[in-house]
C-alpha cells in the first residue's frame, strides 16, 4: 500500500453540482436560482438582517438594558427564609411586615426545599413542588 493508492471509502465523497451546464445536468438555464428577482442575479442578494425595508430586528429592540415592570412588584422567597419569620401563618402582609418583601410588592412565591425546623401554615401565596414538600414534611399547611 502506498500514498498513491490511498481513496476515501466507496459513496463517502459526493460529486459538486456542476451548475449552468446544459438541461441534461438538471442545473442547466437558471442553475437553481429560479426565474427573476434580486437572488438570481450576479452579485445579488440582501444583508444579513434585511427585512424587505421592514425595521430590523437589530433596530427595534433598546440598545441598553430592560427591566421588566413585573419585576418591581413580584419577588420570590426561599423557604429557608421562613425560618427567620416570627409568625407561623405566612401570608403577604406577614412578609411585608417582616421585611422580607418591599412594600410595594403585590405578587409572591415560595421556592426551594430542605428541612425546615416548625411548621408552618401558608397562607394565598403560590409555591413550587419542592417547596411544598418542605412545608408539608414538617407538618405545615399550604391553603390557596
Amino acid at each position: 500500500m502506498r500514498l498513491n493508492d490511498i481513496k476515501p471509502a466507496a459513496g463517502s465523497k459526493r460529486a459538486r453540482k456542476r451548475r449552468g451546464r446544459g438541461p441534461a445536468s438538471g442545473l442547466g438555464k437558471t442553475a437553481g436560482r429560479g426565474h427573476k428577482g434580486q437572488k438570481s442575479r450576479a452579485g445579488g442578494g440582501v444583508r444579513r438582517g434585511f427585512e424587505g425595508g421592514q425595521m430590523p430586528l437589530h433596530r427595534r429592540l433598546p440598545k441598553f438594558g430592560f427591566r421588566s415592570r413585573k419585576s418591581l412588584v413580584r419577588e420570590d422567597v426561599r423557604v429557608a427564609a421562613l425560618e427567620g419569620l416570627g409568625d407561623v401563618t405566612v401570608t403577604l402582609e406577614s412578609l411585608r411586615a417582616s421585611g422580607m418583601v418591599a412594600k410595594n410588592v403585590k405578587y409572591v412565591k415560595l421556592f426551594g426545599e430542605g428541612p425546615l425546623s416548625r411548621a408552618f401554615t401558608v397562607r394565598g401565596i403560590p409555591v413550587t413542588k419542592g417547596a411544598r414538600s418542605a412545608i408539608e414534611a414538617c407538618g405545615g399547611t399550604i391553603e390557596d
